[in-house]
C-alpha cells in the first residue's frame, strides 16, 4: 500500500484530536517525518505553529498578497508576469486532479487548454463573424472542454501507467497538427476546404473579455480577473478534494484494483477526473485567448506541458499549496533567467548552494573551494602569457563578481568552437564524477567545477532560451533529490 497526500497533517496530542483515517496511507509512516521535525529548535517552534493554521489559512493569505501586487508596482513587465503565473497556477491545479489526485498520467493535457483557447478565438473574433459575451463564450467553452475530456478518457479508462500515456501523448500532438494546419479542412473530402484554425496563421483580433457592455481593456484588469478565477477553482477542487470523490480519486492512485475490489466506480472516477481538470484547463485557455487577443498552435506544444508538469512534481503531486508554490517558483525562475546577468547571479548561487549542502567533511569543502580557486587563476595566468586571445572577452555579469571572473575564467574572444567542446566534457567529466568516491571525488570535482564556469561564461550565456531551461532542471534534479515528494507534498511510502 502506498501512502501520499496533499500534505503531512498534524500530528495529534490527545486522543480526540486524531483525524479520521486517510484512504491509501498509513499513518504511522506519513507521519513519521513530522514527529521528527516538529521537536527541533527555532524550526520546530515555526513548524508547530504553522500546523495550526487551516489549510484555506495559506490560501487567504496567498490571495492577499497577490491582490496587492498591482498596488505596489506599476510595471507592466512585472504584472505580466504576474498574470502568466496565474495561468499556469490553473493548468497545474487542472492538472493536478488527474495526476495528483487520480494518478492519471495524462500526456495530452495541453491540449485541453488550446481547445478552450481556440475555441473562445472561435466565438469572440472576426473569424467566424461571431462576437458572442464573455458570459456566453466562457461556460460554453469549459462544457465544451469538460466533454472533449471525457471523449478523451473514454476509450483509455482501462488504461494505466504507459499505456494511458502513449494515447493522451497521441491526442496532444493529434491536437496540434491539426490546429496547425486546418487552415484548408474539409469533412473526409467530400466537401470543399475551410479556414477553421487560421493554419499557421493562427487566429488574430481577438475580442477581449466583455460582459453587460464593458470590457476588460488593462492588463491590472486581467490580472485580477485571472486572479479571481484561479481562487474559484482553488475553492471548487478544495471542496471536491475533502468530498468523497476526492477520497475514491486518491484510493485510486494508490491501488487501482483495491478500490474495485472497495466497490468503487473506478472507470467513472477516472472519466470524472479527465472531464474536471480538462474544464480547468479549457478555462485557463480563455483567459489567455482574451489577452494576448492570438492563439497559435505553436503556444499548446509539448515545451508548454513539461514546464506545467514541472511545477506540478516541484510543488508536489496532490498538493494544492504544490500548485501556487510550485507555479511560483519555476515561473519566476524562468523570467528571472533571460537576462545573462541575472541568470548568472543564480548560476554561482546554486553551485555555492550545492557544495555547502553535499561536501562534507567542512575541510573537504574549504579544499574543493581553495583548489576551484586556485586552478582558475593558475590557468588564467598561463594563458595570458602563452594565450593572449583567450582572456580578452568580457563576462556577462559586472560589478564585483564580474571583476573577479575576469581574473579567473578563461575568456576567449571567439568561444563559440572551444565552448561547444567544453561542453561535451564538462558532461562526460558530470558523469565520471558521480562514478567516483571519497577523496577521489572530492579531487574531480576541482576541474569539474571550474570547468563548468568556463562553459557558462563561453557558451551557455549565449543561448539564453536554452540556458533557463538547463538552470531550471538542475533546480529540479536538486530539489527533487533532496526531496523527491515535492516541496509540500507527503512522501509515497511503499509497505511491502
Amino acid at each position: 500500500m502506498a501512502g501520499s497526500g496533499s500534505d503531512i497533517p498534524p500530528v495529534p496530542t490527545r486522543p480526540e484530536q486524531a483525524p479520521a483515517p486517510r484512504i491509501g496511507v498509513d499513518e504511522w509512516v506519513a507521519t513519521h517525518e513530522a514527529r521528527r521535525d516538529l521537536g527541533r529548535g527555532l524550526v520546530g517552534v515555526v513548524r508547530r505553529e504553522l500546523e495550526r493554521v487551516p489549510r484555506p489559512g495559506f490560501y487567504l493569505a496567498f490571495a492577499v498578497a497577490a491582490a496587492l501586487l498591482p498596488v505596489v508596482t506599476s510595471n507592466g513587465y512585472v504584472i505580466r508576469v504576474g498574470f502568466d503565473t496565474l495561468l499556469y497556477m490553473l493548468l497545474a491545479l487542472g492538472l493536478n486532479i488527474v495526476v495528483g489526485y487520480a494518478g492519471l498520467l495524462d500526456l495530452g493535457y495541453v491540449a485541453f487548454y488550446g481547445f478552450g483557447a481556440y475555441g473562445y478565438a472561435m466565438l469572440a473574433s472576426p473569424k467566424f463573424g461571431l462576437h458572442w459575451s464573455t458570459l456566453a463564450v466562457v461556460p460554453v467553452v469549459v462544457v465544451a472542454t469538460a466533454i472533449l475530456g471525457f471523449l478523451v478518457a473514454l476509450p483509455s479508462r482501462r488504461l494505466l501507467g504507459d499505456y494511458l500515456a502513449i494515447v493522451t501523448l497521441f491526442f496532444g500532438q493529434l491536437f496540434v497538427t491539426v490546429v496547425q494546419n486546418g487552415q484548408a479542412m474539409s469533412f473526409l473530402g467530400f466537401t470543399r476546404p475551410y479556414d477553421v484554425t487560421g493554419g499557421p496563421n493562427g487566429i488574430p483580433d481577438i475580442d477581449p473579455f466583455n460582459a453587460f457592455g464593458g470590457r476588460i481593456s488593462s492588463l491590472d484588469g486581467y490580472y485580477y480577473a485571472a486572479l479571481a478565477i484561479f481562487l474559484a477553482a482553488l475553492a471548487a477542487v478544495y471542496l471536491v478534494d475533502q468530498s468523497r470523490t476526492g477520497r475514491a480519486w486518491k484510493s485510486l492512485r494508490e491501488d487501482a484494483l483495491a478500490a474495485e475490489l472497495m466497490g468503487m466506480p473506478v472507470n467513472r472516477l477516472k472519466l470524472v477526473a479527465f472531464a474536471f481538470g480538462a474544464a480547468i484547463a479549457g478555462l485557463t485557455g480563455t483567459l489567455f485567448a482574451a489577452l494576448n487577443t492570438a492563439v497559435f498552435a505553436a503556444d499548446f506544444d509539448v515545451p508548454t506541458l513539461i514546464i506545467v508538469y514541472a511545477m506540478l512534481i516541484l510543488g508536489g503531486a496532490g498538493s494544492l499549496g504544490g500548485v501556487i508554490l510550485g507555479a511560483l517558483i519555476v515561473n519566476v525562475s524562468l523570467e528571472v533567467l533571460r537576462t545573462p546577468g541575472h541568470a548568472t547571479w543564480v548560476f554561482y548561487g546554486l553551485l555555492a548552494a550545492t557544495l555547502v549542502v553535499k561536501v562534507r567533511p567542512w575541510r573537504w569543502l574549504a579544499a574543493v573551494v581553495v583548489g576551484t580557486a586556485g586552478l582558475g587563476f593558475a590557468a588564467h595566468a598561463v594563458a595570458a602569457a602563452a594565450w593572449p586571445r583567450g582572456v580578452h572577452g568580457e563576462p556577462a555579469v559586472g560589478g564585483v563578481l564580474g571583476s573577479g571572473l575576469r581574473h579567473w575564467v578563461l575568456l576567449p574572444t571567439d568561444p563559440r568552437t572551444i565552448g561547444n567542446v567544453a561542453f561535451v566534457c564538462l558532461v562526460l567529466a558530470v558523469l565520471w564524477v558521480t562514478t567516483l568516491r571519497g577523496w577521489a571525488q572530492k579531487l574531480a570535482l576541482v576541474p569539474t567545477l571550474y570547468l563548468a564556469a568556463f562553459v557558462w561564461e563561453n557558451r551557455l550565456i549565449d543561448e539564453p532560451s536554452v540556458t533557463r531551461l538547463i538552470l531550471v532542471g538542475v533546480i529540479l534534479i536538486v530539489l527533487m533529490n533532496a526531496r523527491p515528494q515535492g516541496l509540500v507534498g507527503s512522501a509515497r511510502v511503499e509497505i511491502v
